[in-house]
């Protein structure tokens, strides 16, 4: 029996664990570890300990926790980790538009990431990957509304078994400059499988379908693959007060 299906009385065998580093952040600790020798045998051991809180950042900038996802093929987990910023009602960006993408209108959740949270992207539901779009743009505030629309971005199109479409999107910010996918189309993913990263800062928006209402609140914090943004035909209609 596997720990995702173990009776919640067995639970107690969960045990914590550091997280390990993702193989794209190795060379980036590496890099960092060997600046810190140089700089404890040219500079003054001050230098040095600041390189040691370097290295120690960049190894936790990579760092790919296990996530529990749960199994329910009608309910939309976050796609990352950080702050829900943005929660409107648009229209579907081109990319993910036209035959055989999206159509109608969305409720758009943006989930904004710090240099401080976990970059590795998960996908929000079980389906197969049917479109991957990179766009080129700016490096504006991934904050901002606008950068949905100007900032460089990678989106995503997943067809679930019944045929609902879900749409996400990794932008870059300020600080992010490379988008990076794991995946590619014609694959299957799980509900939480990795699907990529953002370096160093950034955002994912998803788009949840019509009839479909965000079971998050502004100022909400997201876990990558376990934080449940919506459920396919229900609509919540939650009120949040932050305190």
């Amino acid at each position: 029996m596997s720990q995702l299906d173990t009776p919640s009385n067995h639970l107690t065998t969960v045990k914590w664990r550091f997280p390990s580093v993702h193989p794209e952040g190795r060379k980036f600790t590496l890099i960092a570890a060997f600046l810190t020798m140089v700089a404890f045998y040219t500079m003054p051991d001050i230098i040095g300990w600041l390189f040691v809180g370097l290295t120690i950042w960049v190894a936790a900038f990579f760092r790919d926790p296990i996530r529990t996802t749960p199994q329910d093929p009608k309910l939309i987990v976050a796609p990352a980790d950080g702050l829900v910023t943005l929660i409107q009602t648009v229209k579907a960006p081109l990319e993910l538009a036209g035959e055989g993408g999206l159509t109608g209108e969305f409720t758009r959740v943006s989930i904004f990431m710090s240099v401080f949270d976990v970059h590795i992207n998960r996908s929000p539901i079980e389906g197969t990957i049917r479109r991957v779009a990179y766009v080129p743009g700016k490096f504006l505030n991934a904050d901002l509304d606008k950068a949905s629309e100007d900032n460089e971005r990678q989106h995503f199109l997943v067809e679930c078994e019944d045929g609902v479409r879900i749409g996400f999107t990794q932008i870059a910010g300020l600080v992010a400059r490379r988008i990076m996918s794991f995946v590619k189309e014609g694959d299957r993913v799980a509900a939480g499988e990795r699907i990529g990263l953002i370096r160093f800062g950034s955002r994912v928006d998803v788009y949840l379908p019509a009839g479909t209402g965000s079971q998050v609140l502004l100022g909400q914090r997201t876990i990558a693959g376990e934080t449940v943004l919506g459920e396919l035909g229900v609509d919540p209609r939650r009120l949040g007060l932050s305190q």
